[in-house]
């Protein structure tokens, strides 16, 4: 029995949730999400409440279970709250602007970086410390984790991107020998 697959999924005011077949539609407003659960488990919008059930009693469709079952919360906490990653800079000359949907990044190269980021994503910065705000957990993770593969810390001096919560164990340089 999955623990996380038995909870079900409370869908709060303003959210309103269908099913087409093996595909569950969230919408908000003008947002519209899609969760295709490929036939995999069965669901139920029972009141405010979104129930999954295995399809069957092997170990795939358990794990399947506890799976679409935390994806479509995800969803649900994406429309209503969002998701939020910020990312720390460190290191003499290092910068971060945002032109557009456009990040520019100098962190030491020869050149500067530019990441271009999708439309339904924002990102701020101020000073050292970038925030990405998203309702997709999926892409607002992504997006921290290539920003972050540019110049990923060193553990001599802790310079380059990491992530605001993030602690670098720092290693002791050489020493010279008597």
């Amino acid at each position: 029995m999955s623990r996380i697959g038995k909870q079900p999924v409370v869908i709060p005011s303003g959210i309103e949730v269908k099913s087409d077949g093996a595909v569950i539609l969230f919408k908000k407003g003008n947002v519209e999400k899609f969760l295709d659960t490929k036939n995999f488990v069965d669901f139920k919008v029972e009141g405010n409440e979104l129930v999954f059930a295995p399809k069957g009693d092997d170990r795939q469709s358990r794990a399947f279970w506890g799976t679409f079952r935390s994806l479509a919360n995800n969803i649900v906490i994406g429309l209503t709250e969002g998701y939020e990653k910020k990312l720390e800079i460190n290191g003499v000359g290092y910068r971060a602007a945002v032109k557009g949907n456009v990040l520019e990044l100098q962190l030491g190269f020869s050149h500067p970086i530019n990441y271009e980021f999708p439309k339904n994503v924002s990102i701020a910065v101020d000073k050292n410390l970038i925030t990405i705000k998203g309702d997709d957990k999926q892409v607002v993770g992504q997006i921290a984790a290539e920003i972050r593969s540019f110049r990923p810390p060193e553990p001599y001096k802790g310079k380059g991107v990491k992530y605001a919560d993030e602690v670098i164990v720092r290693k002791a340089g050489k020493t010279a020998s008597k």
